[in-house]
């Protein structure tokens, strides 16, 4: 959302106003810091090990306070997190109207990804304006019954993000990371996250990234080990022993995507990933069932592994050793933006608002 709220600032005839949830703490403050973001209210939500139930609730409870006391003519929300449900409920519950950046991705499956595939849907039924990053979000909304004049095509804002941050000059702040960059061979970037791969499918992904890597001798993987316990227990135990591994706490977001530029493969089971990849130029293997970006798929530049072991190192280890299916993956154009999203955004607000021409819809590279 970062690049919205700067493109909101940037236009005078509006106030705008920043409330963060700080669901986590840690991740949230350097990419605040990065794009020279101050919040205006900050709501505190993290607890340790917390439920999605206790995200809600208090989620909920504090935006309901800032709604009450800002009464502001538009809420704006973004993604698939619990907290951008929250705060549309809270939008609702208040009656002001709402507008859903990254709208209309869908998988069509209840619980892949999980909550998020009903957190946007939720968040969609909602909304008052709708804006699908691409050409298919848009056609999955008007299937579902929204009204056309709600829904406007934008691209996506996490490529804004990723084109105001990546710089070739960059020089990381991450402990570990310069000097395993300047190894010779090739560096595997990866991390996962999901919950609905937490268990059994992390400790075989786990392991078959371990060995995947393994099995060429010219290449080492840097892992970033999220902030989830389970997650970081698996990792120490499965991939901290290996000599071709490096664990990595949490980047800062200028450090991960500076990083993504600088690797060789992507791997991972985040959703937005799939959307910055294209733009850097790299091939990613996506460690999920299905995914709400087919965009991805379609395009050639995401390989679909699923969450076993065979799964896992037959993507890996064939795009490590097919130098054909490399070169195919990665001269493609990106499917989900051109860096100028957020502009959109802000235009369509105006100009439902009266105070600008139509803007100009992302038609999809």
């Amino acid at each position: 959302m970062a690049p919205v709220v700067l493109a909101l600032k940037r236009r005078p005839e509006l106030e705008t106003k920043v409330a963060v949830t700080a669901q986590h703490r840690e991740l949230l403050d350097q990419v605040l810091g990065h794009f020279g973001l101050r919040p205006d209210f900050d709501l505190d939500v993290m607890l340790p090990e917390q439920s999605l139930t206790q995200v809600t609730v208090r989620s909920l409870q504090r935006l309901e306070e800032v709604l009450v006391r800002e009464s502001p003519d538009l809420v704006l929300v973004h993604g698939d997190t619990t907290t951008t449900l929250a705060a549309s409920l809270a939008a609702f519950y208040r009656r002001l109207p709402l507008g859903h950046v990254e709208a209309g991705l869908r998988t069509g499956q209840k619980y892949a990804p999980y909550p998020e595939e009903m957190n946007r849907k939720l968040t969609d039924t909602l909304s008052d304006y709708l804006f699908a990053p691409t050409p298919r979000a848009a056609e999955n909304l008007r299937r579902e019954g929204f009204p056309e004049e709600s829904i406007f095509v934008t691209g996506n804002t996490v490529v804004d993000a990723l084109l105001l941050t990546v710089d070739p000059g960059w020089r990381f702040r991450t402990p570990g990371v310069e000097e395993a960059l300047a190894r010779p061979g090739r560096v595997v970037v990866a991390e996962i996250h999901r919950r609905e791969s937490w268990g059994e499918p992390m400790r075989e992904m786990m392991r078959a990234l371990r060995d995947s890597v393994e099995a060429f001798p010219d290449t080492f993987l840097l892992f970033s080990v999220h902030p989830n316990p389970e997650v970081a227990r698996l990792a120490r135990e499965i991939l901290g022993p290996s000599q071709r591994v490096r664990l990595l706490s949490p980047l800062p977001y200028p450090d991960w995507v500076n990083l993504m530029a600088r690797s060789h493969l992507v791997v991972t089971d985040s959703g937005g990933l799939q959307e910055e990849t294209p733009t850097l130029g790299k091939p990613l293997v996506l460690l999920r069932q299905v995914t709400e970006r087919p965009e991805a798929l379609e395009a050639g530049t995401v390989l679909l592994a699923g969450t076993t072991y065979r799964g896992v190192r037959e993507a890996v280890t064939s795009i490590l050793g097919d130098d054909g299916l490399y070169r195919r993956m990665t001269d493609k154009p990106n499917p989900f933006g051109d860096g100028r999203a957020a502009e959109r955004i802000v235009n369509f607000i105006l100009w439902r608002w009266g105070r600008e021409v139509a803007p100009t819809p992302f038609s999809g590279l």
